[in-house]
């Protein structure tokens, strides 16, 4: 749906809004139409060929206005990325691209597509109108908001009516009158292969909550999200119990024969449509409009009171959300990724990662902040950011991987506005009827008892890595020719990067005996050198249980890369979108044929 808009406003930029009324094919023509900006006739005169920089002073929002001629093409001044502001970008001559403050992402602002990372993302334009003087509006078209499909009118809610309880990262226990809904359950196990580990300790009868669920909700496929190790012991005891998932370009369930896991009650939804649960109860899964073919959030409404979940979402819905719902719930903690921590070589000293993190935490930071106190919920909640990197070999990125404190973004939420907040904890319930009623009310947040076991402190790490460590010596790695299948399975291919992969021990040495080999991309190639054109170059260090399981598996690189599990170095420093959004998102849907492979050595 997202992608759609955004291709709508390409063709309808030179458009005025009345001729576009009048069309009744073109999609959100009927919808209204907000004014972001006006300049008066002397402001348009004096735009400048090239870009040009403007600030509503009444709402303090950036945007951007590139003139060519008579072309005029304007957007906001916010990167889809992760909503940093544009800079005029010193490197270009031609007076066409802007450069993001946070990541340095690179915006071609004549064409309105993204140069860096190249092939990635196209930036949604905003409709140029334009007066009988000469005057100019900027206008955004908005389809009408899904959530307010037959409003309804929020009802009292009696004390224990509604109840979330808080289990563990992004997974919460709504109680919703007789009904019981459970988001994201990660309760055991690892996510990203070896990487992440839980850093609550769950509720003891976390397994009976989610058997006692009416259904569940799971916001996309990455493995702190979808815990296949959860889902199985669940699966063991009700494998008919009601999940729901998004329709997102890449199955959330993509991986479930291979999983082990026998669910036999997954729907899969339409965005943007009310699901009825009950007469009471019903929700609506959204996409994200950075990573539509993968993130989701939700909302779920009970009784009119609405409970927003943006889960993992970049850009949740695009930007657009419900204001004042009753309560929304947010990540917040930062060092999901493998950035910067695992990179090496260049300007990737210890001293420089440290700066960086430390000033991406704390723009993600004001980040949430200022959502909140633009949506105006009357409750917010710091979730889905309750990891650690606990394993002893992760030690390294244990201690540089520093992540936000809820409280701290609490604290500048309460500075911000007067929403009221409520940092989790295992077993905590928020009585959602006493605190919209009473938010001083000592009952409406219940913490867990005194005594209660809040952080964990062992993790059961042996039998996952035991599942990690059986692909080492599995057969298919006795023939150096599994690289070639491997790849060739992979559909990677015409584009002109060289990559070194090499297989190490725990500490990223590499393993005596391990494979070190190019893949050349503009071919497919694997050549013994690398080649003599002018190419750019990664070498990829990875844990040999890691890679080979996730080679045989036919695994996401997610393991790979949000899972610590590399080391990385990059000439030039570039990031490759579209090499890793294949490996981290379109790899094919089925494993390889590693049977068909062997029969050739029988």
């Amino acid at each position: 749906m997202g992608e759609d808009i955004s291709d709508l406003m390409g063709l309808v930029i030179e458009v005025t809004l009345k001729s576009l009324k009048q069309d009744k094919e073109t999609l959100c023509v009927e919808q209204a139409a907000e004014t972001l900006l006006c300049l008066s006739p002397a402001e348009v005169a004096s735009l400048k060929e090239g870009i040009n920089f403007f600030r509503n002073k009444s709402t303090g929002k950036d945007y951007i206005i590139y003139k060519d001629k008579s072309l005029l093409r304007a957007c906001k001044n916010l990167c889809k990325h992760q909503g940093g502001l544009f800079i005029k970008d010193i490197e270009d001559l031609d007076g066409r691209s802007v450069k993001c403050t946070k990541h340095n992402w690179k915006l071609d602002v004549s064409t309105m597509k993204y140069i860096n990372p190249p092939g990635s993302f196209c930036q949604d334009e905003l409709v140029v109108e334009m007066d009988e003087n000469n005057g100019l509006s900027l206008l955004e078209l908005n389809p009408p908001n899904p959530w307010d499909f037959e409003p309804r009118s929020p009802e009292d809610l009696a004390f224990g009516e509604v109840q979330i309880t808080y289990l563990t990262h992004a997974c919460m226990d709504l109680k919703l009158g007789d009904k019981r809904m459970v988001f994201d359950p990660w309760l055991i196990g690892p996510a990203f292969a070896r990487g992440w580990w839980l850093l609550h300790e769950p509720p003891s009868d976390w397994l009976k909550r989610l058997c006692q669920a009416d259904l569940i909700y799971i916001s996309h496929m990455h493995s702190d999200h979808l815990s296949y190790p959860t889902l199985k012991k669940l699966s063991e005891r009700r494998p008919d119990i009601p999940i729901y998932v998004g329709n997102t370009e890449r199955p959330v369930f993509w991986n479930l024969n291979q999983s082990g896991v026998r669910l036999t009650n997954i729907n899969v939804v339409p965005f943007g449509i009310w699901q009825q649960v009950d007469k009471n109860l019903r929700f609506m899964i959204l996409m994200d409009g950075v990573h539509p073919e993968m993130d989701t959030c939700i909302i779920v409404e009970y009784k009119g009171h609405k409970i927003l979940n943006t889960v993992d979402c970049t850009r949740p819905n695009g930007g657009r959300l419900p204001a004042k719902v009753a309560l929304m719930m947010s990540d917040f903690a930062g060092g999901a990724s493998g950035f910067p921590m695992t990179f090496s070589g260049g300007k990737f000293t210890e001293e420089w990662k440290a700066q960086f993190i430390k000033t991406e935490r704390k723009k993600l930071l004001h980040y949430k902040a200022q959502l909140v106190k633009d949506l105006q919920p009357r409750i917010y909640c710091p979730f889905a950011g309750y990891f650690v990197e606990s394993h002893p070999s992760d030690k390294y990125i244990k201690e540089t991987n520093i992540k936000n404190d809820p409280n701290e973004l609490n604290n500048l939420i309460k500075k911000k506005s007067d929403v009221v907040t409520w940092t989790p904890r295992p077993g905590a319930v928020l009585d959602l009827g006493r605190v919209l009623k009473d938010p001083t009310d000592s009952k409406g947040i219940i913490e867990p008892p005194e005594g209660t076991k809040i952080y964990k402190d062992s993790w059961d790490f042996g039998p996952y890595l035991n599942i990690l460590n059986a692909a080492v010596e599995d057969e298919i790695f006795l023939h150096s020719s599994w690289i070639k299948e491997y790849f060739t399975w992979a559909g990677f291919k015409d584009y002109n990067l060289v990559v070194r992969m090499i297989e190490t021990d725990e500490d990223f040495n590499p393993l005596p005996g391990g494979y070190d080999y190019l893949v050349d991309f503009l071919d497919l190639s694997f050549p013994k050198e690398r080649p003599s054109r002018e190419h750019p170059y990664e070498e990829i260090r990875s844990r040999v249980d890691v890679i080979r399981h996730v080679v045989k598996n036919g695994l996401l690189w997610d393991d790979l890369y949000i899972g610590f599990q590399t080391r990385l170095q990059r000439d030039p420093d570039i990031y490759h979108h579209l090499f890793w959004n294949h490996f981290q998102i379109k790899l094919p849907l089925t494993p390889p044929n590693w049977r068909s492979f062997l029969m050739h050595f029988s």
